[in-house]
């Protein structure tokens, strides 16, 4: 009786609850509109992780549109969105229009809540799936993503709706459909540096720059459009997944000018990178709409994160300030494999020291300083690693 008094009531146990299922469910969370609240969306998505779900994270003040375009890409099974703005009976039908025009007029939406009783006929008129309104549990939760997890059909759509569909079938290690081209982009660039040194918001901070100069007529580095690969750690108590480096990325601006794809994998199991690789390179015929960079974010799993470098053609390799000298790093190898150093968060105690340190066992290879939450060196990085 002691021990039931004094556990939490919202304690939630770590479980696989989607072993049986076809594949792992891809849940998108998003909040559109302009709610600034997202602690409750954490719990929900520790608790789908700790399920077994992997779980894409999009961050707050998503429109319609770019929440669309992030389900499409991430090829996901359910949308699940938090509404606290009181414009659910706008953004809901103006989800369901954005999923039609980007190609997934599929994918089931739930939306979850302040949302009112008499509100819910006209939200499912409007196409929403399911509604959950407060005091709905977790298990609920799961449950209904489990109901909205149904096996993959190689088909799915034209474009970058079949692209994000072999994506998925390769990394369960199955055949993409059988008309999928492949070739290699122009420039494959890994990124790779340990937890914490910020390569999610320099991988962002890049992808918005090179948008730009790929826009610019002048401009004759940037061709195409650019894609992102990033990985993510799947737990190994429930192969569940947190994938939350695409909320660094501002798709209300960039839109469909990046394609942005979340993976998660069990320590540096790259195994189907190089045909994911090859299916981006191949996936459209049009030089001005073919993806003619690919940036490769790692897990970032420590200091012995080295494997990318045989799937890249070029590596760069993020530090920080005060997380150890580069002698450890070296004797790991992380430093060996770079073509290229990065020093993040520059403003930070410690980078004249850094910088000393690297310069000691870099060689002719270059070091770029940056504070990538404030863009600063992210056009000096640019130009380093399309040389």
């Amino acid at each position: 009786m002691t021990t039931a008094l004094n556990t939490a009531t919202t304690e939630f146990e770590k479980k696989d609850r989607c072993a049986d299922l076809p594949h792992r469910p891809r849940v998108l969370l998003g909040k559109m509109g302009l709610d600034g609240h997202d602690r409750g969306v954490k719990v929900i998505a520790r608790a789908l992780r700790d399920s077994g779900v992997h779980v894409i994270y999009s961050g707050l003040w998503q429109t319609p549109r770019s929440l669309a375009i992030s389900a499409r890409d991430e090829d996901c099974d359910v949308i699940a969105a938090s509404m606290m703005s009181n414009s659910h009976l706008v953004l809901g039908p103006n989800l369901m229009k954005a999923l039609k025009e980007v190609g997934r007029p599929d994918l089931p939406v739930y939306m979850g809540g302040i949302l009112p009783q008499e509100d819910l006929e006209t939200l499912a008129k409007a196409g929403i799936s399911k509604c959950f309104t407060t005091g709905t549990g977790l298990i609920d939760i799961v449950n209904a993503v489990r109901e909205a997890t149904k096996p993959r059909g190689e088909n799915i759509a034209a474009g970058t709706a079949q692209l994000a569909r072999d994506i998925s079938l390769v990394h369960d290690n199955k055949k993409p459909h059988a008309g999928a081209k492949r070739k290699r982009p122009r420039r494959v660039i890994g990124i790779t540096g340990s937890p914490g040194a910020g390569k999610s918001t320099l991988v962002a901070q890049l992808v918005g720059e090179f948008t730009r100069r790929a826009k610019d007529t002048n401009d004759t580095t940037c061709r195409g459009r650019c894609a992102v690969i990033a990985f993510d750690p799947m737990s190994p108590i429930t192969n569940g997944a947190l994938l939350g480096d695409r909320l660094r990325v501002d798709f209300n601006n960039l839109g469909e000018s990046v394609y942005y794809r979340s993976l998660a994998i069990s320590g540096e199991d790259y195994h189907a990178l190089p045909e994911i690789v090859e299916l981006i390179g191949g996936a459209h015929a049009d030089p001005d709409l073919a993806f003619d960079t690919l940036f490769v974010e790692t897990v970032g799993a420590g200091q012995n994160e080295t494997r990318i470098r045989q799937h890249v053609d070029f590596t760069a390799v993020v530090l920080t300030p005060g997380m150890g000298d580069a002698v450890q790093m070296d004797k790991a190898g992380i430093l060996e494999i770079a073509d290229i150093f990065v020093c993040n968060k520059a403003d930070h105690p410690g980078e004249n020291e850094l910088v000393r340190d690297l310069k000691d066992v870099a060689g002719k290879r270059p070091i770029v300083e940056t504070v990538a939450t404030r863009a600063q060196g992210i056009p000096e990085l640019l130009d380093a690693l399309l040389k």
